[in-house]
């Protein structure tokens, strides 16, 4: 018996519902103030938003802000009518009780989720009576980078209307001196900035009036959405670095000056497999002819490139003079993508070649640059990451450079982290060339290798063995003295420059107390620099010491009340209100998000539990991808705060049964039952009572699946919906007997439940989420576990969370989405062969924007659109991020008929 649907008529209430969604026009920011104090290169940041509720009746007012990735929020608190509200820090598996418990009352989850490529966003909202105020009050807290000789402070304000009082207040301390400071990003107003240098201070105090707002480069009628950056650096010597010490800790900032470059031996592992195709190729042919220039004449360097094999521009390290590099380049330009992924054979040939040739006085460096997963050789991640441990054995590091979000991120990073390296993801974006041109400038110039930093008289140490130091950088130790004696603490790095030893040392033999810094200031650097590093190493591990590592870094979050992703932050409400639990997600991880309002419209809407139950209102559309993330659903439908419990079955031929449902916290919440029972409700127009007619289930109400179109060079994506459980045609190749369909489920799932791949007349490979079946003429097989399978030419990979199809020049992996139960499919076709291919999969709209139109209105091939600004789960990734996109109808987007689609 299918699962439980309830459908509901809400007799003139359903508008009501839709009024309880926030707006922004409801309240107004009469104040918003930014100030951020940054000494020792740590910075602190306030941000405080004060708003007004306008209106006559109580209103949800939402406080929205992003912040840097790098920055660990450490308070929250709400002012309202005189009280406080402070957000406490907790682990995150008690956390998630308390989450769990909110959101099966109905109640909402906050929201900490990645923005782009350098900024998280952070969202809560409270309900304040009418003609009330609320202050918003968030801190975060980050040690800057020096990237390329410089620090940048981001500062991005965001608050979508222009304000009365905006003040952003920017000061600085360096003890060592300040000796450049800049100011930019499309904040930077020239006549609403002051900027105030003084030796080793710096004061930024940005004041823009109500219509500056609405002038700069990043400004509109809705007010600031845009970064303030101040660049600054300090002043250097060329011994033994910037000590500061206070209440028994220390913090060493290490990065000498005057240091004659050390030649290099590098090689360059370049992915060319099929889904590198297009402008993800162009650009890395690009940035690598940049990059080749850059070279100095006393580097030697080597080039390979991959897919399912493996080819070598020489088979041995060349000098990097004229004549080798003009052949590079020519190489470079005729790289062309085809074919699999085989990560594994190319970092161990990588290695190999470094290995080989190996030189004096020199310091290697290995690069790859991939945009998938492997799918040809060794694919088990595990055992590739052991072998290339085993390669390079310490001596060398490894950088891997993750092209967009298709890449297994986590995998490279773990990767680099065991090798001396780090991960960086490239954004697919017009400037991809250039990111990766300055990553590899930020370890263009290596000036000391084996860098030792020792600290007698020190204990609880960060890191303190670096395999380089580059020129642009900086090296960051922080640590305990022991029993707070500053006369026996003795600092002192070692480490190989060119072809000689060098030792740094203090010439009087000791460090004296700085005695300037606040009594905590160089805790917390120590204490967020050791939770920085505890967190990599945690995926280095596994077992006990995993657990051990994780606990530590845990029991430090708590106690300086970071929010990590160990840690959740619990914000409870003025009574009567919600509990919002907030994340921090890892790197491309999607938000842990619950569902406080049902995302309700004029034309309704269609709302997923983890337990699959949905609930349909008339003209339904789907709901917020938030919900089908796994989470806990709430446990009965309800309105009005009024108990449904005892509502029985008027139709005496059916059994009595009575709905297991909960009186619910808020009038305007519905939430949800699982029976196997259809339920028609009739609420009052006073509502005082509920009529209801149970009967068995057995029709689904057609469920609406979103669909993303991504474009290029476009802010936004398209998307449209796609009614009931229908098999669509997502790609077929007219020239071959390639076609893949795919299975929309019913209401428990987000996605497909089924997808069908014809390599040919008697060839089909059946995809559903626990098993692979081969149908080859009347052979049939089934496939449960994760054997690499072979069909005809083709290979079917199976992973945890994905499988691999590749045959030819086509390459389609099958995303595994939800969880459990819950469960989907999801394609992704990463390699076509013809360009001439149909289907949903082979779609690449384009669209313009129609200027100065009442309403928005997009231009796809001659016509003019209505569209609205909606947004949807982004599938094609794992984990799936929710991105704003234009929403119009599925014949628009498709520029077809949508039956042309169904099969």
């Amino acid at each position: 018996m299918e699962r439980a649907v309830l459908q509901i008529t809400l007799f003139g209430l359903l508008l009501a519902l839709a009024a309880t969604q926030p707006n922004k026009d409801d309240w107004d920011i009469y104040s918003f103030h930014i100030n951020s104090t940054v000494t020792s290169r740590y910075a602190t940041t306030v941000i405080t938003s004060r708003m007004a509720n306008r209106m006559d009746e109580s209103k949800e007012i939402e406080f929205h802000v992003r912040i840097p990735k790098n920055a660990f929020i450490s308070k929250f608190r709400m002012f309202i009518d005189g009280q406080v509200y402070d957000g406490i820090v907790k682990g995150k598996e008690k956390a998630r009780q308390q989450y769990t418990e909110a959101v099966s009352r109905g109640q909402s989850a906050g929201l900490v989720s990645s923005v782009g490529r350098t900024l998280e966003e952070f969202k809560t909202s409270v309900t304040v009576a009418a003609h009330k105020k609320v202050t918003f009050e968030l801190t975060y807290e980050e040690l800057l980078k020096r990237r390329l000789g410089k620090y940048e402070l981001q500062i991005h304000a965001r608050p979508m209307q222009p304000v009365k009082s905006f003040k952003v207040d920017v000061h600085i301390h360096e003890e060592s001196g300040i000796n450049i400071v800049e100011v930019k990003g499309g904040l930077a107003l020239a006549d609403a900035i002051n900027k105030t240098h003084a030796d080793n201070e710096v004061w930024v105090n940005f004041y823009p009036t109500e219509d500056q707002q609405k002038t700069c480069t990043s400004c509109g009628e809705q007010g600031l959405n845009g970064d303030l950056v101040i660049v600054y650096d300090v002043n250097r010597d060329s011994g033994l670095g910037d000590i500061k010490t206070s209440a028994g800790y220390f913090v060493h900032h290490f990065a000498p000056s005057s240091l004659t470059r050390i030649s290099k031996n590098v090689v360059f592992l370049i992915d060319r497999s099929g889904s590198m195709h297009g402008k993800k190729m162009q650009q890395t042919r690009l940035a690598l002819i940049h990059i080749l220039n850059d070279l100095s004449e006393d580097d030697h360097f080597g080039l390979i490139t991959f897919d399912g094999s493996i080819s070598y521009w020489k088979r041995e390290l060349v000098q990097a003079n004229q004549r080798n590099l003009e052949s590079a380049k020519i190489f470079s330009r005729n790289i062309r993508e085809s074919g699999a992924t085989n990560i594994n054979s190319a970092v161990l040939e990588g290695a190999s070649l470094l290995n080989a040739h190996p030189r004096e006085d020199s310091a290697s460096i290995l690069i790859l640059l991939t945009d998938g997963d492997p799918t040809s050789g060794v694919t088990n991640l595990e055992q590739i990451q052991s072998n290339v441990r085993v390669a390079i054995a310490d001596e060398f590091p490894l950088y891997c450079l993750g092209f967009g979000f298709d890449v297994n991120f986590e995998f490279l990073e773990k990767m680099s982290l065991q090798n001396n390296g780090v991960a960086r993801r490239i954004y697919e974006d017009s400037d991809a060339d250039l990111q990766l041109k300055g990553f590899y400038e930020e370890v263009a110039t290596p000036l000391l290798i084996d860098v030792t930093m020792s600290y007698e008289g020190g204990t609880n140490l960060t890191q303190t063995v670096f395999s380089q130091y580059y020129n642009g950088s900086e090296i960051v130790v922080a640590g305990q003295i022991t029993d707070n004696d500053i006369g026996t603490f003795t600092p002192q790095v070692v480490a190989i420059s060119s072809s000689k030893k060098m030792t740094f040392s203090n010439p009087n033999g000791t460090v004296e107390s700085t005695g300037t810094e606040s009594a905590d200031h160089i805790q917390r650097v120590w204490a967020y620099l050791t939770v920085k590093q505890l967190l990599e190493k945690e995926l280095l591990l596994s077992g006990a010491e995993k657990e051990n590592v994780k606990r530590e870094a845990l029991e430090l979050s708590l106690k300086y009340s970071f929010v990590t992703p160990l840690t959740s932050m619990v914000v409870t409400k003025p009574e009567g209100g919600d509990t919002e639990v907030l994340h921090k997600p890892k790197e491309g991880e999607a938000p842990q998000t619950g569902s406080r309002h049902p995302n309700i419209g004029s034309s309704g809407s269609v709302m997923h539990t983890s337990a699959g139950s949905v609930m349909h209102t008339s003209g339904a559309r789907q709901a917020s991808p938030g919900a089908r993330q796994g989470l806990p659903g709430p446990p009965a439908y309800g309105y009005g705060g009024m108990d449904l419990s005892s509502i029985q079955p008027k139709d005496s031929g059916l059994r009595s049964t009575q709905l297991n449902a909960e009186r619910v916290f808020s009038a305007s919440i519905l939430t949800m039952i699982q029976r196997d029972y259809t339920v028609h409700v009739q609420v009052d127009e006073a509502p005082t009572q509920v009529h209801a007619t149970i009967v068995p289930a057995t029709d689904n109400i057609p469920v609406s699946h979103r669909f993303l179109l991504k474009t290029e060079n476009q802010s936004l994506p398209l998307c449209f919906d796609v009614t009931g459980d229908v098999r669509l045609k997502l790609l077929h190749h007219p020239t071959s007997e390639l076609s893949v369909h795919g299975e929309l489920d019913s209401v428990s799932n987000g996605g497909f439940r089924r997808i069908v791949i014809q390599l040919n007349a008697d060839l089909y490979v059946d995809v559903e989420v626990n098993k692979i079946t081969v149908r080859e003429g009347s052979r049939i097989t089934h496939h449960t576990g994760q054997d690499p399978i072979t069909a005809g030419s083709w290979t079917i990979i199976r992973r945890d969370k994905d499988i691999d199809v590749a045959g030819g020049d086509t390459h389609l992996v099958i995303l595994i989405q939800g969880k459990d139960a819950q469960s989907f499919l999801w394609p992704v076709l990463r390699q076509q062969s013809s360009d001439s291919a149909e289907g949903i999969l082979a779609l690449n709209p384009v669209y313009e924007e129609v200027p100065q139109t009442p309403t928005t209105k997009l231009r796809i091939k001659d016509q003019e659109i209505d569209v609205t600004r909606a947004n949807a789960a982004d599938y094609s990734i794992s984990p799936p991020l929710t991105l704003d996109c234009w929403l119009l109808s599925a014949d628009s987007a498709l520029q077809r008929r949508l039956e042309a689609f169904i099969v």
